[in-house]
């Protein structure tokens, strides 16, 4: 039948055409291969660009650190020279020619390109090219804004044309005075030729421009004194009245942007990467363009090849998969068959695990009913052994209040005779102790009545010494009944453990009154006392420690204390300790014992304490 069924599947798939589908392989391999060498095109000039950025990056960071350099070191020379006792003796009438041999030997050794001195009122009166024909000597520079400046301010640096050489350069200037007298400026023009051949074997090109666009330094000659943006006709005749580039036209660079990269025209047309940096203690920024044309068509060219080659082996596979493709189809149709069955039965298995899941959910809800049921079932066996706590000193609490209910009428006769005796104040007397013995049954009626409700709710805080005196007062008359004056000690005043306070106080109630019964069975007590309750605390709580000089247990008795109906007492039903065990469990404490043969019991409770201050 399964062969059957395969058959009838082939035969309803219709054979397509050979020459179609290789129409169709040869079209979509044409547009693959042109979508995959533009792609390439598109990711080989990215990467092209980011690597030649990156060392545009790079040589923009050591271009200006070269600039750096040699402005921090010529920057202390004008400061130096202004303190040299020669400048002030020259300017104070001294050997000039003198300062001018000084002046020429302190520029070759820091190769400085001129130093000169100014008067005050700006004229040069000695300078390091005294004996060139270009010399400054003589020259009147009160014009020029770093003259102006370092009279004002102490110092100035201004870029400008020199008027006499025609060579550009960063005048460093440094004030004189005597006092409050100005004696003149001493001047120090740093030219950048070493630095702008410094530049040139970084590649590309470099240039520095202020904070106007001008371009103040360039390893291409021609870009000096060209502007990156056009200068309003403001700042062109400021520029031209102080002769700072002398006639330079001040025309824009041969630059251009195109997208993210720049087009130049001069020297040689380029596309180029543009890196620009701030130049720190200056107002200029320095730019880098680097040429990307030949990384980009590189990259380009490889990626392509790469791609090309790729696309061309993953074809070739392709048409060998192509003849397979009608073999291919026939096990699609069988496998989606297989497919279908798979699935049918996953459905059939899924609704099962549903079914499974339904019955899982309602026994788990089943479970926590249980538990709830559990729950009661505990809370109404802790009251029933509370009520039979009850039930056993009942004797002893109605012997209690009969007492004082016989004093009670007898003061109640003795007030009304002296009522009647006109004896208000020994009626008033009498009064007075009837209400304190009704207190008395009060206190003792409320304390069982408290001790037989049902203990629920959350954890809280409950005084110690209270839960051991309700305690106490619950069992006192047992205790009085059997002889015995239980040692007492509560601990520190105001400790707080986490319980519940009913809850406690039967499990006080509990060891206590078996402390009782296991002492009534022994004839002879030779240590006293015969019963005490200590309080101690302790670094997390505090501990509650019931000790009785009873008959004891062997080590197999107390192994099975905490054990639900195993009981040492000949009519006991062994559930007493372990509802002790539970409660004080669920105040998250515990419940040890330690038993002798002949020596009694200890039985010792932990609890949290209420506060949160640890116990130092």
């Amino acid at each position: 039948m399964r062969f059957v069924r395969r058959m009838a599947a082939q035969a309803r798939v219709p054979a397509s055409p050979l020459g179609w589908r290789w129409l169709a392989f040869g079209l979509a391999a044409a547009l693959l291969l042109a979508v995959g060498l533009i792609g390439a095109a598109d990711l080989g000039r990215s990467r092209a660009v980011a690597a030649v950025t990156a060392r545009a990056e790079d040589g923009s960071t050591l271009a200006i650190a070269i600039l750096r350099g040699e402005l921090e070191k010529q920057r202390a020379l004008p400061v130096i020279l202004a303190r040299d006792p020669d400048v002030r003796s020259a300017l104070s009438g001294g050997s000039r020619h003198t300062l001018d041999l000084k002046f020429a030997s302190i520029a070759r050794e820091t190769r400085t390109a001129v130093i000169y001195l100014l008067d005050v009122a700006g004229m040069t009166i000695a300078a390091s090219n005294w004996d060139e024909p270009t010399s400054f000597v003589g020259n009147d520079y009160a014009f020029r804004d770093y003259y102006l400046g370092a009279i004002l301010k102490g110092s100035a640096e201004q870029f400008a044309l020199g008027t006499v050489s025609q060579r550009p350069g960063l005048y460093l200037t440094s004030r004189i005075k005597d006092g409050e007298r100005l004696l003149g400026v001493v001047v120090v023009k740093v030219e950048f030729d070493r630095v702008e051949a410094d530049w040139r074997a970084l590649g590309g090109q470099i240039y520095v421009a202020d904070q106007r666009g001008v371009v103040l330094l360039s390893t291409t000659a021609d870009w000096r004194f060209h502007v990156e943006t056009p200068l309003d006709e403001e700042t062109q005749k400021e520029i031209r009245r102080s002769l700072q580039f002398g006639e330079a036209p001040l025309q824009p660079l041969p630059l251009t942007q195109d997208g993210d990269l720049v087009q130049s025209t001069a020297p040689a047309r380029a596309l180029n990467v543009l890196a620009r940096r701030d130049v720190p203690t200056t107002s200029w920024h320095l730019d880098m363009l680097l040429p990307v044309d030949q990384a980009i068509r590189a990259e380009q060219s490889r990626l392509q090849t790469l791609v090309a080659f790729v696309l061309l082996v993953g074809l070739l596979l392709a048409a060998l998969l192509l003849r397979r493709r009608q073999q291919a189809t026939m096990r699609l149709l069988v496998a989606s068959e297989a497919k279908a069955e798979l699935e049918r039965r996953v459905e059939e298995r899924t609704a099962e695990l549903a079914g499974s899941n339904r019955k899982l959910l309602e026994e788990m809800a089943e479970r926590a009913r249980a538990q709830m049921r559990l729950l009661d079932m505990r809370e109404e066996l802790a009251k029933a052994n509370r009520l039979a706590t009850l039930g056993q000193v009942t004797a002893g609490v109605a012997h209690e209040i009969n007492q004082p209910l016989a004093a009670l009428r007898t003061y109640a006769e003795n007030a009304r005779a002296l009522v009647a005796g006109a004896d208000p104040g020994g009626a008033a007397g009498a009064l007075g102790k009837v209400i304190g013995l009704t207190e008395r049954i009060g206190t003792i009626t409320e304390t069982l009545r408290g001790f037989a409700r049902r203990g629920s709710g959350a954890l809280v805080p409950v005084l110690l010494s209270e839960a051991v005196a309700g305690a106490l007062m619950i069992l006192d008359a047992p205790l009085r009944q059997a002889g015995i004056v239980p040692q007492v000690e509560t601990g520190p005043a105001g400790l707080r453990v986490l319980a519940r306070p009913v809850e406690l106080e039967q499990v006080l109630v509990n060891l206590l009154r078996n402390a009782v019964e296991a002492i009534e069975t022994v004839a002879q007590h030779p240590v006293p006392p015969l019963l005490s309750l200590s309080v101690a605390e302790t670094q997390e709580g505090a501990s509650i420690a019931i000790i009785d000089r009873g008959p004891g247990l062997d080590e197999e008795a107390v192994a099975t204390l905490f054990t639900p109906f195993r009981s040492s007492k000949p009519r006991g039903l062994g559930l007493g300790l372990v509802i002790c065990h539970d409660i004080v469990t669920a105040f998250g404490g515990t419940l040890v014992a330690a038993c002798r043969p002949g020596e009694g019991c200890t039985f010792i409770i932990t609890l949290r304490r209420a506060d949160a201050e640890p116990v130092q």
